[in-house]
């Protein structure tokens, strides 16, 4: 069911007084406390889940308020905002596009006094089981990595915010040493460096992050002279997370549960090793059980990091970053209070944590110390089916 107008309405203006649009505004810009629009990415398959759902953030008090859903769809589990705050892209993380054996990626269009999501137009990803998306530094081009068919590919916007044919395509190839997890290549994430000249793709089935150059002109990859970094045998890089100050880059494992700090040369595009530090406290080092971090996440303070962990230990670990070398320390772990915390995000003003519960169908708000970086939930728990991926409207 579409969000209705009227009801909107009322939300929006019981949030604050100030008109939904402003939110493509620079947050520096914004007047304080203006309401922002977030959309949730979510797993339909085998849940209750319709699609892409979306919610109402008033950053002021960190109260979250449910809109219903914004787009049907199937499986569209991660979720990238254009810029321009337009458009809205969403992998669709299935096995079968039609004839081929692929998944999709959807272009909508964001509507931004109701917020639903109209279908542009879906294109296949040319590999099965697509885990993330993202976009380059100019918003001309959605970025794909597909985790069952170990591949990555680039699609073109055309002016109307739909979906060209695909610009570039690279198959990864190999394994690793977990025969179940890693018989073949997973590509896990995929992102431009902070300078928009290379694409960085973590593969969890080659235990290696994938550096291509970028020609942001056509939309091309090729691989760099320095083309991929290896990581521990068998520790699976997911995701990746740049600096604010583009100096350092934080790869996340996810059966390793731990953080590799990397120093990034942005001549050549190069990552350097600097330490590995677990995302699990003293208390938890004996731990034997399954390891599964997913999320990780730099504020935009560049003094702190946050990465998650799942498989039943459920909490957000906190780490503080030097702010010379770039090395991290283990400060402190959080309980999601919920289950399988698959993604959180923090909000455009840098002060609340969503954690995205995903097998306790919630979101769980946590407010931000700007000190030092301590969560403390606010009391906001919010339904969500499924939930994967939390999206904030880009600012522009």
């Amino acid at each position: 069911m579409k969000l209705g107008r009227r009801r909107f309405a009322i939300l929006l203006l019981s949030a604050a007084p100030l008109l939904l649009f402003a939110a493509v505004a620079s947050p520096q810009k914004r007047t304080p406390n203006k309401p922002y629009l977030v959309y949730v990415g979510t797993y339909t398959n085998k849940t209750a889940s319709k699609g892409i759902y979306a919610y109402l953030f008033d950053p002021g008090v960190g109260k979250l308020t449910s809109l219903g859903v914004a787009a049907e769809s199937e499986d569209p589990s991660f979720l990238a905002v254009h810029p321009g705050g337009k458009y809205l892209y969403a992998v669709n993380e299935i096995d079968h596009f039609g004839a081929q054996k692929s998944g999709a990626v959807s272009a909508f269009s964001i509507d931004a006094k109701t917020g639903n999501l109209t279908l542009l137009n879906q294109a296949g990803t040319q590999g099965a089981g697509p885990c993330h998306i993202s976009l380059d530094k100019t918003g001309k081009y959605v970025l794909v990595a597909n985790y069952d068919g170990g591949s990555v590919a680039v699609f073109p916007i055309r002016e109307d915010g739909s979906l060209a044919p695909a610009s570039a395509f690279m198959q990864h190839s190999g394994s690793s040493i977990n025969k179940e997890r890693q018989e073949g290549p997973h590509a896990h994430w995929i992102g431009t460096s902070p300078d928009n000249r290379f694409v960085l793709a973590a593969d969890l089935g080659l235990d290696e992050i994938l550096v291509y150059r970028f020609n942001a002109a056509k939309g091309t990859l090729t691989p760099n002279t320095l083309p991929l970094v290896k990581l521990s045998p068998g520790h699976g890089p997911r995701h990746l997370a740049f600096h604010p100050n583009g100096k350092f880059a934080y790869v996340l494992t996810e059966m390793g549960s731990g953080v590799t700090a990397f120093a990034y040369k942005a001549s050549n595009g190069s990552l350097s090793p600097l330490e590995t530090v677990s995302t699990l406290s003293v208390l938890r080092r004996d731990y034997s059980g399954p390891k599964e971090a997913a999320e990780i996440v730099v504020h935009p303070s560049g003094k702190f990091l946050y990465s998650s962990n799942r498989a039943g230990i459920d909490t957000i670990s906190l780490f503080s970053i030097d702010p010379v070398n770039g090395t991290l320390k283990l400060k402190d772990e959080y309980p999601t209070m919920g289950k399988t915390p698959r993604n959180f995000a923090i909000d455009p003003t840098g002060k609340f944590l969503l954690a995205a519960n995903q097998e306790s169908n919630n979101i769980v708000i946590f407010r931000i110390d700007s000190t030092i970086g301590a969560l403390s939930p606010t009391g906001e728990i919010i339904a969500a089916p499924a939930p994967v991926c939390i999206a904030f409207l880009a600012a522009k």
